[in-house]
C-alpha cells in the first residue's frame, strides 16, 4: 500500500472546484508522473480521508472519479489498484 500524502494539495476554500475533485486530479497528477505505479494498491477510502483531511464521502467519490477516468481499478474485498495507463484509454473506437 502507498502513501498518497506527499506534496497533499491544501484546501484553503478560494478554488471553487469540488473537494473530491482536487483530491482526485492530484492523485491522478501523481499517477500521470510516474510516482503511483500500476499495480500498486491506493490506501482505504478513510485513510485518504484522514491524509487529505476530508470527510468520507469525499474521498469515496475521489476514488469513484478515478474509477471513472479509468485510472484505478476497485476489486470488492481486495482494494482500488492503480491501472496501467495505456494510450488509446477513454477512446471509444
Amino acid at each position: 500500500m502507498i502513501s498518497v500524502s506527499d506534496e497533499k494539495p491544501v484546501f484553503d476554500g478560494s478554488d471553487p472546484e469540488y473537494r473530491y475533485k482536487q483530491v482526485a486530479d492530484h492523485i491522478a497528477k501523481r499517477i500521470e508522473k510516474g510516482e503511483l505505479r500500476p499495480a500498486t494498491r491506493l490506501p482505504g477510502e478513510r485513510d485518504l480521508a484522514v491524509e487529505y483531511g476530508v470527510a468520507l464521502g469525499t474521498a469515496r467519490r475521489a476514488v469513484r472519479d478515478l474509477r471513472e477516468r479509468r485510472l484505478v481499478i476497485t476489486l470488492p474485498a481486495k482494494g482500488t489498484y492503480i491501472r496501467a495507463l495505456k494510450k488509446d484509454d477513454g477512446a471509444d473506437g
